[in-house]
């Protein structure tokens, strides 16, 4: 069983101030447009890439070719982190990614994804198939990967937020 509600909730300074509430680092986590995700590669080093994703049932879902570098390299080794800036405050996003092949669950993810981006994905074959995908990505179909929270950080970038800067554990 995944947490989706943090067990713990702690200021990442020794400021005398609440934390941020996770409902606020969920809410603007769920709702930017644009994260960078960051997998390992083959020698142990760092790959970053832009992604698009969404929220959808407690967790963090991204899409890849599964010939593309991140897509092998969560199969080899699911850890990664998922960064994204909002207003006031920069969230990095640490858990793990599994493949999502479920059909109701990538039909719900599906539903995210057309909502938010209005990207018209389809179910077909345990992943997504699309008209078009982003010229990077390569031709359909995109794996589904769902990344469970280990940790999460929200540092804030302006005078209100920066004191308050906060670390959820999952």
């Amino acid at each position: 069983m995944t947490r989706n509600e943090p067990v713990s909730e702690l200021l990442t300074t020794e400021a005398d101030v609440d934390v941020i509430p996770w409902a606020d680092g969920r809410s603007r986590l769920s709702e930017t447009r644009f994260y960078w995700l960051a997998t390992t590669g083959p020698g142990g080093g760092p790959h970053v890439r832009p992604v698009l994703a969404v929220w959808s049932d407690g967790a963090l879902h991204t899409t890849s070719n599964p010939e593309a570098a991140k897509a092998r390299y969560l199969g080899r080794n699911p850890r990664c982190a998922v960064t994204a800036r909002t207003d006031g405050l920069d969230l990095v996003y640490e858990g793990r990614a599994t493949k999502v092949d479920d059909e109701a669950r990538l039909q719900a993810v599906a539903d995210v994804y057309i909502s938010k981006y209005g990207w018209p994905v389809t179910v077909r074959d345990g992943a997504f198939e699309a008209p078009y995908g982003a010229p990077t990505s390569g031709p359909p179909p995109y794996e589904v990967f769902r990344i469970v929270l280990d940790v999460a950080f929200g540092f804030g970038t302006d005078d209100s937020l920066a004191p308050r800067s906060t670390r959820w554990q999952f």
